[in-house]
């Protein structure tokens, strides 16, 4: 027995000693222990990340593009110079690594990133920006072969109050303004700018928004219209790889199908989900359900431009005979606010005090007799035919503002048009009432009222001002906020514009939506924005669910 315990004291030691020899060995060599990744991105099948969506984009040139749609996807190809904080809080650096603003406020120095390259392998660097700038701001640049409306929404025209664009040197970069722009650095973050290779611009040149190459997280593979696009992932990104190998933006027009889709396990997220879905998913043991924050304006744009909508009291007339809170409580689910004015009551400026117009039929009959139309009058209201993020059912909002105006009579034709078509008859002009939104950008009421009502952004082809709306108080006040940084005088700004406004009665303030999408649990890292448009790169797959 003794001579037994022996033998196994001895086993034990000699175990012993060979694993120390191992550990040695693996120290020395700078042998790793093996780690268990949640998704082996280059291997496993899961290795894409598949989002469902109501509408396809219209287009891959950030520079060209006024939707949400056409941002989600190219938010992911392109960079701008600086960004949003994930949590939307904060300008960051992005291409410029830092910056520097003269004391007049007309003079932006930018450090642009080293060692940074687009997809086509050549260097990003301050003439790869000075040329992006070039093309968006003159009008007589080879390559500015489009109506560029963003640029024309933030800057003013072409060039507007941008003066020039120059490299300094290899990373440096100066943009000279002809007068100070408050939210400058906001503005610079959107995704409209985003910097496309030179080399791509000049080979593509019409056909860019189909050949999209820029610096970002994910490579441009393939756009089948109308049905997907595919992303695939940027390995030679300068700021780490992504976490999946592929994006693909599917379309499918149902939020009944979207949901269903995304319960079959065919898609990882699907977008614009209606309200009676909320329960559904909620309830879901492997769904996630998300809100995003309300940043939008849902709207009832009446074209000033047309009889007989030009006339202030009929425009009263159409705001008094519209119930919010019914039009919340049955088509909305009670997943809104009534809106009162052009702007949501969570952004800074935003003025609680304005009066409102009550839900009053009888003196909207009256409004409408003193306008000279005691039978009513005829019209047409145009609608969109798939969802969007401040109406996600569309068609229904439009009958019941064609039963809300019935009440007084007016005759109200209901005329459905692609969102594609509807994007290009509304900006020439073409429509008597439109149902229409904004979500915004970045958090400033900028970004909104002078989108939204600026006589600038009321010309056809380039409009944001989809009522045609136009006044010269309205315009001063909104120009006078642009050029001062001192934020509490902004702020009485855009509280008497918001005033004036109320009082012209342009449009009819309809809802503030919370957007609400859902995800199978599977997905992680994934955070709404505020703005709807995320960059993709830190989402990944959870395989072990």
């Amino acid at each position: 027995m003794a001579k037994d315990n022996k033998i196994i004291i001895m086993f034990l030691v000699m175990t012993l000693i060979i694993a120390i020899i191992f550990l040695s060995l693996g120290a020395f060599f700078n042998i790793k222990k093996p780690t268990l990744n949640f998704i082996d991105i280059k291997n496993n099948n899961h290795g894409k990340l598949i989002i469902g969506r109501a509408n396809d984009s219209m287009t891959l040139d950030p520079a060209c593009a006024t939707e949400m749609d056409s941002f989600k996807v190219t938010a992911n190809i392109f960079e701008t110079l600086v960004r949003y904080s994930k949590d939307q809080g904060e300008i960051v650096p992005c291409l410029a690594e830092s910056w520097s603003c003269s004391e007049d406020g007309l003079v932006w120095s930018f450090k642009l990133r080293k060692g940074v390259k687009f997809h086509d392998g050549t260097l990003f660097n301050a003439y790869a920006v000075a040329f992006n700038f070039n093309r968006w701001m003159d009008a007589n640049n080879p390559y500015h072969n489009d109506v560029f409306r963003y640029w024309n929404y933030i800057f003013g025209g072409f060039p507007g109050f941008v003066e020039s664009v120059k490299a300094v040197s290899d990373y440096n970069l100066e943009i000279r303004l002809s007068e100070p722009y408050a939210p400058f650095l906001n503005a610079l973050a959107m995704p409209a700018f985003g910097i496309a290779s030179p080399e791509a611009i000049k080979k593509y040149n019409d056909s860019l928004n189909e050949n999209p190459i820029g610096t970002g997280p994910f490579i441009f593979k393939s756009w089948e219209k109308n049905k997907t696009i595919v992303l695939e992932r940027n390995d030679n990104y300068w700021n780490g790889l992504a976490k999946v190998n592929e994006l693909e933006f599917k379309v499918i027009p149902s939020s009944k199908e979207r949901l269903e889709e995304l319960k079959q396990g065919n898609i990882h997220i699907a977008d614009y989900l209606s309200p009676e879905d909320i329960e559904k998913v909620k309830y879901d043991p492997n769904l996630h359900l998300y809100l995003r924050p309300s940043f939008n304006i849902g709207y009832l744009a009446m074209n000033n431009e047309k009889h007989p909508f030009y006339l202030r009291k009929v425009r009263l007339a159409i705001n008094h005979c519209i119930d919010k809170d019914k039009l919340i409580r049955d088509v909305f689910d009670n997943m809104a606010k009534p809106a009162i004015t052009y702007m949501p009551p969570s952004l800074w400026g935003y003025n609680e005090n304005i009066e409102t117009y009550e839900y009053d039929p009888e003196r909207a009959k009256q409004l409408l007799k003193d306008a000279g139309f005691p039978e009513g009058f005829k019209t047409r209201l145009w609608v969109m035919d798939a969802s969007r993020e401040y109406f996600p059912k569309p068609y229904e909002v439009a009958e019941f503002i064609k039963e809300s105006l019935g009440q007084i009579n007016i005759d109200v034709e209901i005329m459905v048009l692609s969102w594609n078509e509807y994007i290009k008859k509304i900006n020439r002009g073409e429509h008597d009432m439109a149902l229409i939104g904004w979500t915004g950008d970045y958090a400033d009421p900028d970004n909104f009222l002078y989108t939204m009502l600026s006589s600038e952004n009321a010309k056809l082809g380039l409009t944001g001002n989809y009522s045609y709306y136009r006044s010269k108080n309205v315009d001063q006040l909104l120009l006078q906020a642009r050029q001062t940084s001192n934020i509490y005088f902004r702020r009485s700004l855009y509280r008497s514009i918001q005033e004036i406004v109320n009082y012209d009665s342009p449009s009819v303030p309809l809802v503030h939506t919370m957007p609400i999408l859902a995800a199978s649990l599977s997905v992680k890292n994934y955070v709404p924005s505020m703005t709807g448009i995320e960059s993709l790169e830190n989402v990944y797959i959870d395989t072990e669910r």
